[in-house]
């Protein structure tokens, strides 16, 4: 038997786990009618497979009618729920893995336009900034009602094979009740301590009733909100303690912080630029304080730290939830020792960040994670040899590369610049970002162990491809910044990746126009202001950096606020001047019928890309499908057979920016779904 701390089997009263990680519960939001369905299971039992002891599912599966998922959340309190469960957890069980689910009731975290438009409730009337919706004072009935709503839905998931049920309380109708900042009521559900702890130790006992001593309950629950007048860490001890011997319960799942807003969520699951592991000591002091089996997620990307959380005694199971939608094989690289070949989590929050905008969770990096049903995790190998060339590095250009070495084919690369990296490189720059870097680094390193050829500081020109005597070529060659975008003159502005990069000295009263919305804009904007110039970002938009998206602008606007950075909406850049010294920028609206100007040294412009796709089209009358991809074929996972040109040399791909300008996500999932069929 291993010596791998993590690697140590863990007995949670009846339920032995066979090692110490475990998927804390998350929603991924790929549920079909509230149903876990095909590709809710695909996902799931991915886990599995790479080995981890325990996948928790479902972050906050809905018990209540009264609490309407405000992304795409399993419905517990449906009857049909329970064959789905059952399909998942048997698959599940297969592989040798445990599985939970989560449950919850919002409370007031949801919206009344949400579901069924039924009032939204807490413990009083205090609306959440996140949500938006004032709630409705719960009344008895509501209490007794929802206490058999859990009760029921409990059932339901023994029903199913489940091993447990997690109470998500933290931010939830839970811990509305806990805490004094949000339970206005009076006895015998508020007021003192123990009045305010009574609704979840009446759920438990409720839920233990139905489901008997063999079947696992746990709490995810915050030890310490970080709020004035909210539970401090002296308090959360005490609700530690009392959790633990309420004899309802068999583990404590442990936070520090409060979700009410999205500065607060960021700091209860930090992204990149972050502190890793930054609640892993407080989880500890709950355990020393208890001596109580406790579990514990909150950044914990790296195999190091988790075996540290673990040997050093601070927690019995260590979550790596955002890390296992990176690599879903972990745990199997662990023991088969590969650890550098785990795919890194760089924090990116891609994936937190699309629910929040009601999209489903994918891996920035892992364009296979939520696509298991059409996307390998671990590449096939194919039945005859190619000599397959890629032009370009960038993300795109490395998958490509990195999953047609993995189907055995030749491959070669050529990069114009002298390393690998592309737009990730530049995006680096800045130091909230250097963890994206590893993108890159990643790639680098399983495209060398596969014998891929790379050819740095090389234009590969039309006659330097066909001497490779290609039989696939992949034009992977990106975009440079699009700021043409102006009246009247262009030639006056520079663009953030000028900004980024230090190719620009940065002025000292600058336009920050931002066309797209996406991380370039704020970055150019952070390195403006913090080398001491005035700063305004300017956009077109009702919201500025709407792609940057909700968690990952809270680092930005910390930043941003402190250096007075103005922020300005719903205006337009439309054309720029020259006078003396300074640029007269002339200012109007998508909404009509303003006319204003700013004074400043220097304008930036934020406006995408334009595909750098020279080569393609040179290349393109050489090829044998004249570039054309079959989408039928792409998307049903068929080989490219597309013949338009018989006398053609080799087959003909563009994928990522030299396409049109998306995101780094895109551009590896380009690069993946076509290689993977070559």
């Amino acid at each position: 038997m291993s010596n791998d701390p993590l690697l140590q089997p863990y007995k949670l009263k009846h339920l032995t786990l066979r090692n110490r990680i475990i998927v804390t519960s998350h929603e991924p939001a790929y549920p079909e009618e509230g149903m876990p369905k095909e590709r809710y299971r695909a996902y799931t039992v991915e886990r599995a497979k790479g080995g981890v002891a325990l996948t928790m599912t479902a972050g906050s599966a809905a018990v209540s009618r009264d609490s309407p998922p405000v992304f795409n959340n399993l419905l517990a309190y449906k009857d049909e729920i329970v064959p789905w469960i059952r399909e998942m957890t048997d698959a599940v069980h297969e592989h040798g893995s445990a599985i939970m689910i989560q449950l919850t009731h919002l409370g007031r975290r949801t919206r009344w336009d949400k579901g069924d438009w039924l009032p939204v409730l807490a413990p009083s009337h205090h609306r959440e900034a996140s949500h938006r919706a004032f709630p409705k004072k719960i009344e008895d009935w509501d209490i007794e009602r929802i206490i058999k709503d859990f009760a029921d839905a409990a059932e339901r998931m023994k029903a199913g094979g489940m091993d447990g049920v997690e109470l998500e309380a933290y931010g939830h109708l839970i811990d509305q009740f806990a805490s004094p900042l949000t339970n206005e009521l009076d006895g015998p559900y508020g007021g003192s301590l123990e009045n305010r702890m009574r609704f979840c130790l009446d759920v438990f006992k409720a839920m233990r009733e139905r489901v008997g001593d063999d079947f696992i309950l746990g709490i995810r629950y915050t030890a310490d909100e970080r709020l004035p007048g909210g539970t401090g860490k002296e308090e959360g001890i005490e609700i530690s303690k009392r959790l633990r011997d309420s004899g309802l319960i068999d583990y404590l799942n442990v936070i520090r912080g409060h979700i009410d807003t999205d500065p607060g969520l960021t700091d209860v699951i930090p992204i990149q630029g972050m502190a890793n592991s930054p609640h892993l000591d407080f989880a500890g002091e709950i355990r020393a304080a208890t001596n109580f089996p406790t579990f514990h997620a909150a950044k914990i990307p790296d195999v190091a730290t988790a075996r540290h959380a673990i040997a050093a005694g601070k927690i019995d199971m260590v979550g790596m939830t955002r890390a296992h939608m990176t690599d879903p094989h972990i745990v199997r690289k662990i023991i088969e020792k590969r650890e550098e070949d785990i795919r890194p989590c760089v924090g990116a929050n891609y994936c937190l960040d699309r629910i929040y905008q009601g999209g489903m969770a994918f891996c920035i990096h892992n364009a296979a994670t939520g696509r298991e049903q059409t996307m390998p995790h671990i590449v096939k190998k194919a039945e005859v040899r190619k000599k397959v060339v890629i032009v370009g590095a960038g993300p795109a250009g490395l998958e490509a590369a990195r999953v047609s070495a993995e189907r055995g084919h030749d491959v070669v690369v050529f990069e114009a610049a002298n390393n690998a990296g592309g737009q990730i490189r530049l995006t680096a720059q800045s130091e909230r970002r250097r963890e994206m870097i590893s993108i890159i680094d990643w790639r680098m390193s399983q495209c060398e162990k596969l014998g891929v050829t790379f050819h740095f500081n090389t234009w590969a020109e039309a006659k330097v491809i066909t001497a490779e005597k290609p039989d696939v070529v992949i034009i992977a060659t990106g975009g440079l910044p699009h700021t043409d975008v102006l009246t009247k003159g262009n030639e006056l502005v520079v663009s953030s990746w000028d900004i980024i990069s230090g190719d620009v000295k940065p002025g000292t009263n600058v336009l920050v126009f931002d066309d797209a919305g996406d991380h370039a804009g704020l970055q150019a904007a952070e390195f403006l202001a913090k080398a001491g110039a005035k700063v305004e970002i300017m956009t077109p938009d009702r919201s500025f950096a709407p792609e940057v998206m909700a968690m990952n602008l809270v680092p930005y606007m910390r930043s941003l606020q402190k250096l007075d950075v103005t922020f300005t909406v719903t205006f337009r850049l439309e054309s720029a001047e020259k006078s003396g010294n300074q640029i007269v920028a002339k200012v109007g609206s998508d909404y009509g019928g303003v006319a204003k100007e700013r004074v400043v040294d220097q304008i930036v412009v934020n406006h995408g890309t334009i595909p750098l796709d020279e080569l393609y089209f040179e290349l393109k009358p050489l090829s044998r499908n004249l570039g054309e991809t079959s989408y039928d074929q792409l998307l049903s996972g068929e080989p490219q057979s597309v013949t338009r040109n018989s006398d053609g040399q080799f087959q003909l791909f563009r994928i990522g920016d030299a396409v049109a300008a998306r995101n780094t996500h895109a551009a590896i999932y380009d690069g993946l779904r076509i290689a993977k069929d070559l």
